[in-house]
This record gives structure tokens, sequence and C-alpha cells, in this order.
């Protein structure tokens, strides 16, 4: 096996598991379980950096003419709302990675980060909140 072989079975294995921990957090907070929420949301954003690092790798120079965006702070998003997007942006970014389409997951990823970074903030002042209120 080369060693692109390897790291594209890496993004890969990094990616489903970003979506498997993106379904666990749907489920704990249908659940309210704040704890178990933010635990499978810190591994979601784990995993896509992993995947970022690895295709950064993989696409060197590429990704520095690239300059993702996202509309994330125009808009007000509550979190299951925002867990959504995650999945649709991770779901993009697995589809356009097996089509070699780098630059188009790269950037699906990046944007689902942005996401998973502003759930974590929200839940953390949320969390700061609750504590104040105590």
């Amino acid at each position: 096996m080369n060693r692109t072989m390897a790291i594209d079975e890496k993004i890969l294995s990094s990616l489903k598991s970003a979506i498997e921990y993106l379904e666990n957090s749907a489920i704990a907070l249908d659940k309210k379980d704040r704890d178990v929420l933010t635990d499978s949301i810190w591994h979601v954003a784990a995993e896509l950096e992993y995947a970022l690092f690895l295709l950064s790798i993989i696409m060197q120079n590429e990704i520095k003419a690239l300059k993702p965006k996202s509309d994330l702070e125009s808009k007000k998003a509550d979190v299951d709302s925002a867990l959504f997007d995650v999945k649709n942006l991770l779901n993009e970014a697995m589809k356009f990675f097996l089509s070699r389409r780098l630059q188009d997951a790269y950037r699906s990823a990046y944007v689902a980060r942005h996401y998973v970074f502003k759930i974590m903030e929200d839940l953390a002042k949320k969390k700061l909140e609750t504590l104040r209120k105590e």
C-alpha cells in the first residue's frame, strides 16, 4: 500500500468517525444530555482537524489558494440546525473526497469545522450562564 492510499484511508476514517460522533451529538441533544453532547462535539472537532491536516498534506500548495468562508457569523442558529448543517457538510466532504475533488472536500470540512467551533462556543456560554445562576 502506498503512502497516498494510506492517507486516503485515514481521511475517510476520520470523516466517518466525525459523522458517527455527530450522530451521537444529535442523540445527546434530544436527550438533553449536555455532557455527552459536549464530549461528542469535541470529538467531531478533533476528527475534522485530523482530516483537514491530512488533506493539507495531500494538497500542499493548493491549500494556500483556498479561503473557505462560512456565513456562520451572520446567522444565529440553534444547536439542532447547526448539527444538521454540519452533517450535510460532512456528507459533502466525503462525497467530494471520494470523487477526488480535494479542494471541495477541504472547503466543506473546513466550513463544518467552523460550525462545530461555534457550537462548542455556544455550549460553553450556556454552561457558564448556568453556573453563574447557581
